[in-house]
């Protein structure tokens, strides 16, 4: 009695019908904090020894997303759902504004109160500098200098605000917003 939508695909796996069922019945869990019809969007990839799993729910103005990498497609599921559910119990107040979202999700959800010490997202440091116009590939040798591994950077090239990242295997990775 699944009400959650599931979208699985995978990357150089098959997705056997055995591996289905153990992400519809892990993730169905999760079903008593959404709404009816909720699509989560599962992609289950292999390279070399890891089994990555992604979970991505897009709900009314946000998005819920994990991704959990094991040697065992199996553990990586059982991670995934932990994460995700620590996660909605945690930004369960800032997820849900009442008048907007709370269509999104399980009226369950919206009226229980989970405790968490530490789920007000504090801010303790706040940094400001000079954003000068520079290509995406000048803003990559900066955060090399600098050695951070995200850069703020006004792209020269778009006139926008973007900002360029590290990825694994020394690539750089580049976000730009949407309107």
């Amino acid at each position: 009695m699944d009400i959650m939508r599931f979208v699985i695909v995978g990357r150089n796996i098959e997705v056997t019908d055995g591996l289905k069922e153990a992400v519809e019945e892990k993730l169905g869990k999760l079903d008593r904090f959404f709404a009816p019809d909720t699509e989560v969007k599962v992609t289950l990839s292999v390279e070399k020894e890891r089994q990555k799993i992604e979970v991505t729910i897009p709900v009314k103005g946000s998005i819920i997303r994990s991704e959990q990498v094991s040697n065992d497609m199996y553990v990586s599921i059982d991670l995934v759902e932990e994460v995700i559910e620590r996660q909605l119990k945690k930004y369960k107040n800032k997820l849900i504004d009442k008048q907007q979202d709370a269509a999104a999700f399980a009226q369950e959800y919206i009226d229980k109160e989970y405790v968490d010490d530490d789920a007000d997202v504090k801010i303790i440091r706040t940094k400001r500098f000079d954003v000068k116009p520079m290509d995406p590939e000048e803003a990559c040798v900066q955060m090399e200098l600098l050695g951070h591994s995200f850069y703020v950077f006004f792209n020269s090239e778009t006139e926008q605000i973007n900002v360029v990242y590290k990825r694994k295997g020394n690539t750089y990775g580049l976000i730009e917003p949407e309107y």
